[in-house]
């Protein structure tokens, strides 16, 4: 088999063990969550069975299980996120030195070093986005209630629009760990070499999104068989307690459909990224004529 052979199926093997060990690690922390608020769903079981016995109204989640619920969600989804930008770092990185691999395990010696500048990368990189997104959210959730001037609405849109810019400056900047940059070096090299191609790279985190979100939609009306089925299970495991399986099957379909993206969708995107980053990266080199002529100066 010829290297050039060899090389995409080392790198989507690598992609298949980060994609089967995110899957193992999200499955576990929401399993982790579900178990933290069995005994509360038990509660809110109890509390709506005597309301009705009683022929009293009741509230679906009492009072005093809603800070207890707020409490296991607030622990659940940082884990969540940790696990989700550790599975994009090691495929970013996987993808910017994968070339001439010859093996998924020699691909993992190759990023391995560089895992962590490349987490806190994305870290700081995603941060800024959700902190766009999420001002962008509280204006417009203040604008729509306001019942405000449609003038109200180009903050909260203008906020919307920054999320995607930021990442389209900051796309290379993981490809820039590996090179051996510390994260805030390799941000600062990314911003300064997609500034010559801001609306291709703008253009290209745009359909990514899209494609992403069109992708999502759809995993997760195909998964909707093995939700049914999933909660058929966690009704009979649970006594038939609805509150605790019209939970899971409300978060299931989401969680399985993202949990599709890493094998189906990053490696376009990674490899993409990895492209865009050596083209980048050649054309901000000098060439030898200039050098000679620097050199003589």
């Amino acid at each position: 088999m010829r290297d050039d052979e060899r090389r995409p199926s080392a790198l989507y093997g690598y992609t298949l063990r980060v994609s089967a060990l995110t899957a193992v690690l999200g499955c576990a922390v929401l399993a982790g969550g579900f178990a933290a608020a069995w005994d509360t769903f038990e509660g809110i079981r109890a509390y709506a069975d005597r309301n009705i016995a009683n022929e009293d109204s009741y509230s679906a989640y009492a009072e005093d299980a809603m800070p207890q619920l707020a409490r296991v969600f607030f622990a659940v989804t940082p884990l969540l996120l940790v696990v989700a930008l550790l599975a994009m770092s090691a495929l970013l990185s996987a993808y910017a030195v994968g070339d001439g691999s010859r093996s998924s395990g020699e691909v993992w010696r190759r990023v391995r070093r560089r895992l962590p500048a490349a987490f806190v990368v994305n870290v700081l990189t995603w941060s800024a986005v959700g902190a766009a997104e999420l001002a962008a959210y509280a204006w417009g959730h203040d604008a729509a209630h306001d019942d405000g001037a449609w003038t109200d609405w180009l903050l909260p849109v203008a906020l919307a629009c920054l999320g995607p810019l930021l990442y389209s400056r900051l796309v290379v900047a993981t490809a820039e760990t590996v090179t051996g940059r510390n994260p805030f070096a390799a941000l600062y090299r990314s911003w300064v070499l997609t500034r010559r191609v801001r609306s291709r790279a703008l253009g290209a985190v745009v359909l990514g999104t899209v494609a992403a979100v069109l992708f999502v939609r759809l995993a997760m009306y195909a998964v909707a068989p093995l939700v049914h089925v999933v909660g058929l299970g966690m009704l009979r495991l649970s006594d038939d307690n609805v509150w605790i399986t019209g939970v899971l099957v409300k978060v299931l379909p989401l969680g399985l459909a993202l949990l599709l993206v890493p094998p189906v969708l990053l490696p376009a995107v990674c490899a993409r990224a990895a492209r865009l980053h050596r083209r980048l990266v050649e054309a901000d080199e000098p060439a030898p004529a200039e050098e000679a002529r620097g050199a003589l100066r």
